[in-house]
């Protein structure tokens, strides 16, 4: 078996990963990431970023964003502390899994890894107090390319596992754009699959 356990998934080319993980009395040991052991695994992303939010209260929810053309961003994405469910929507053209959804229970005790390509809406709610949650991207941020359509789109009807009337959310998340909203005003640009 090698280092990394990989698990193909419902939309194409997202994968859950599992790495290894050595533990006893005192705890465990992991490499959380290793560009080599996940080339070899056949996943080559050039990883240039790490972010890491904090969400002190079960019920926090973000979402749904990406980046828009060039500064599109692929993301491993990992839970240190907590329970996410995490969800993602293939927003890319000529996808066989275009505008499907689909979400994931990402934690600390499960320790998941979540690999999102580029071209995907991403957004999570927190299930527990104090969620450290932490994504690589294959791309620097760009404050002009920043989107993201409503967690709540009648289109998509993602069900997320909370009452979203009780939902902590920012005030931009709360009033984000319908995905059809986004599709008459800003064609996607992320090619063909």
């Amino acid at each position: 078996m090698g280092k990394l356990q990989i698990q193909t998934t419902a939309l194409q080319d997202v994968k859950l990963i599992t790495p290894q993980f050595f533990g006893d009395q005192r705890g465990f040991f992991t490499e959380s990431y290793s560009q080599r052991d996940f080339h070899d695994a056949g996943i080559s992303f050039n990883f240039i970023q790490d972010n890491h939010s904090l969400s002190t209260r079960a019920g926090v929810l973000r979402g749904m964003h990406f980046q828009n053309g060039q500064a599109a961003q692929a993301k491993l994405i990992r839970v240190v502390t907590g329970v996410v469910w995490d969800v993602i929507v293939d927003l890319r053209l000529g996808s066989p899994t275009y505008l499907k959804w689909q979400g994931y229970i990402l934690s600390e005790s499960n320790h998941r890894q979540l690999l999102v390509p580029k071209g995907f809406a991403h957004g999570f709610v927190t299930l527990t107090d104090n969620v450290n949650f932490l994504y690589k991207c294959d791309n620097y941020y760009d404050a002009q390319a920043d989107d993201g359509i409503s967690y709540c789109d009648p289109q998509l009807k993602i069900a997320w596992p909370i009452d979203l009337a009780q939902a902590i959310t920012s005030e931009k998340d709360a009033h984000r754009q319908s995905l059809q909203e986004f599709e008459k005003n800003n064609p996607f640009v992320y090619g063909e699959i």
